[in-house]
């Protein structure tokens, strides 16, 4: 998969990733690394490789393109992952998804709970499992507590889309793909959701597949 051997110390595994610049690998589906969990981080890596990491996260995020991407992703079993989310939809989409613009951050050993019981559903994709999107139904507004990449303390509530983004990246970090809070029956190729299901809810994905929504 072109990531470093498993047996290296997890800082030595980093420095080789590095070791090309560019975007990283992003690990597919079926890598068991992808289902292991996470280890909080706690100063494995020194500053500087860190923040050479982060950057090089950026970078794949940016290249693939994605609005978050997780350690696990790249091979490395790190509680890390980054967000940022330009939001480049039409209006009707941001009012209906509460999708709007999120700056570049860093999420250092994440943890979220739901605020309050509202659940919102819509079509999910992801960059380890390419080509496919499927709708899941999620907390609308979570608290997402850890660390930035300079230690301060992270406690946040997040609404909208960017609480389903806090989501879906921090449970990457616990062995937590998508496909697994989804509904099945949703499963759609990429083209499918352009062609058919572009519209800002899946409702009348719902009612064609046979799925209910929250």
């Amino acid at each position: 998969m072109g990531t470093p051997s498993d047996r290296a110390p997890l800082a030595e595994r980093v420095e080789e990733l590095l070791a090309d610049d560019g975007p990283l690998t992003i690990v597919a589906a079926g890598d068991p690394v992808l289902r292991r969990g996470t280890e909080p981080y706690d100063g494995q890596l020194g500053p500087a490789l860190l923040a050479r990491f982060i950057e090089a996260l950026r970078i794949t995020m940016r290249a693939a393109p994605g609005v978050g991407l997780a350690a696990p992703q790249v091979g490395v079993e790190l509680r890390i992952a980054v967000i940022e989310d330009p939001a480049p939809v039409p209006k009707e989409v941001r009012l209906a998804r509460g999708r709007v613009p999120q700056p570049f951050r860093v999420l250092v050993n994440p943890v979220y709970e739901p605020v309050a019981g509202a659940r919102a559903a819509f079509f999910e994709g992801c960059l380890s499992v390419p080509g496919w999107q499927a709708v899941v139904a999620r907390p609308a507004e979570v608290r997402l507590t850890g660390q930035d990449e300079h230690g301060q303390a992270l406690d946040e509530v997040f609404t909208g889309w960017p609480a389903r983004i806090v989501q879906h990246e921090t449970d990457h970090l616990d062995g937590v793909l998508y496909l697994d809070r989804a509904e099945s029956r949703s499963l759609s190729s990429n083209q499918a959701v352009t062609e058919r299901w572009a519209q800002p809810t899946p409702e009348e994905a719902a009612r064609a597949l046979g799925f209910e929504l929250p």
